[in-house]
Parts: C-alpha cells; structure tokens; sequence
C-alpha cells in the first residue's frame, strides 16, 4: 500500500454484503476510504469480497452483530490491519413481519438482537478504536421510516427501529464532546433484493400512492445519504434523523385522483 493509503480513513459497515450495505461501502471506496465488511450471510459475503477484488482496501468478515464476542474479534481485526475507525455504519438488520399475536417472545428477541443489541455492541466497540486515534469519527445508524410512524405487522420490526433513533440521540450527545458524531438515516421503500422478493405489485402500488415521488428509492440514494452524514460536509450535524424517503414520512393519506389531475 502506499502512504497516502496507508493514511486513509476506515470505515466499517455490518451488514454490507448486499442492498443498501453494500452501496454505502461502494460510495467509502469511491472516496478513498479502506472499508470492513461485517456480514452473518457467508456465502454472500465470499462473492461480494471477489467481486469488490480489492484486498488492499477491503477486509471482508464473518460475524454475527447480536453476539458480543463476535463483534469484539471482529473490530479487533478491522483495527489489526487497518489501525484505525473514523465511520461506523450500523446497517444490519432483520425483520419478522406478523400481528402482535403471532409474534413469539423469540421472534421480537431475535430483531432486537440484531437492529438494537447490534447496533450498541459495534458502537461501543467501534468508539473504542475511534477515540485512540484523537480524530473524533462518525457514526450512522440505517433505521426506518418504520421507526418514525407506525405501520401493520412490524411491531418488532417498527419499535426496533425506533429504539435505534432514540439511541443515536443517547451516543451523540455522549460521544459528541469527543468529536464522535451520531446521526441516523430513516430509509423509506428501497428497491433491494429483498423488497423485490416481499413486496407484491399491490404492495408496491400502495407505496407508490403513498410516495410523492411515485417511486422506490434506490440503495445508491441512501448511500449518498450516509455518507453524506460521515463526511466533513456534514461535521456540525450530530443526534439527527435523515427521512430518505420521497417525502413518504410527510404525507398522508394519498388522494390519487386529486395527484393525477394536477
């Protein structure tokens, strides 16, 4: 490597083998970062790795977030070959979609051990490594816009995430008088993988109308949304939520004959 990339910053993204995870690591790579990729889905992870072909600047790792001593041997690594953690992107999640009913003890257990439990094991972990090199860092947590409102079948999806915005309020005002900012990105409908394997055309045609912009994000909006928030661009912006949407948190009840008439 040479010394200007021996000087780079770091950053380190779980759940970044696909989706949105990987878009975020492909925009640090565009901008010079050395990136680690935490990821439970092996497999997945393997390809990505290949794909990305770049064994100076990634460091692709195998772990799951919700157990601590997973997530402590992995920074351990990121800070063996990297030396150092200036981003830190909580972006692993998983969901259970039922009613309240049907949802088990150990169904809400398992979202909340990876979209909360998760996020505080790589936080407290990451900072660690954060606060050595003096240089502050920052720090985005991939909630939902189903942490901002309400919606059917995600009471452990929906409180998960929502307890994740409260958090980045708890580390930003903890973390800020050492330079380490905190801010969360509240992704509406994302044209994923995953959404196009759960969402039905009715699904996405309820969206739509919901959507002013009449449309799915992409993983490579919400990327620029992250980092965005890690960049210098963004360096008194600390404890906020980021609702990359198409306005679906600001509206209503869609009115479709009234929009197609204007």
């Amino acid at each position: 490597m040479t010394s200007t990339l021996n000087n780079s910053h770091v950053a380190v993204i779980t759940g970044g083998a696909r989706g949105i995870g990987l878009a975020v690591a492909n925009w640090f790579l565009a901008h010079d970062y050395r990136v680690a990729i935490i990821d439970i889905d092996g497999d997945t992870l393997k390809r990505t790795e290949k794909e990305l072909n770049d064994v100076s600047r990634v460091l692709a790792i195998h772990a799951d977030v919700s157990k601590p001593e997973e997530v402590q041997s992995a920074i351990d690594q990121v800070e063996q070959t990297f030396g150092r953690i200036d981003a830190l992107v909580n972006n692993a999640g998983v969901a259970v979609f039922k009613p309240i009913g049907e949802t088990t003890f150990e169904e809400f257990r398992f979202v909340m051990g990876t979209n909360l439990d998760g996020a505080f094991l790589c936080t407290q972990a990451c900072v660690k490594v954060m606060k050595k090199s003096g240089d502050g860092g920052a720090i985005v947590n991939i909630a939902s816009i189903s942490g901002l409102r309400a919606s059917t079948l995600r009471v452990a999806y929906g409180t998960s995430k929502a307890a994740l915005l409260h958090f980045t309020k708890q580390i930003a005002v903890e973390l800020g008088t050492v330079g380490i900012r905190a801010n969360a990105v509240a992704p509406g409908p994302v044209d994923t993988e995953m959404a196009k394997l759960v969402h039905s055309v009715a699904i996405r045609s309820d969206y739509y109308d919901t959507i002013p912009m009449n449309r799915y994000g992409t993983p490579e909006e919400i990327a620029n949304a992250v980092g965005f928030l890690c960049s210098p661009a963004a360096s008194f912006i600390n404890g906020q939520f980021l609702a990359v949407d198409g306005g679906f948190d600001a509206s209503g009840v869609g009115i479709p004959t009234l929009r197609n008439s204007q």
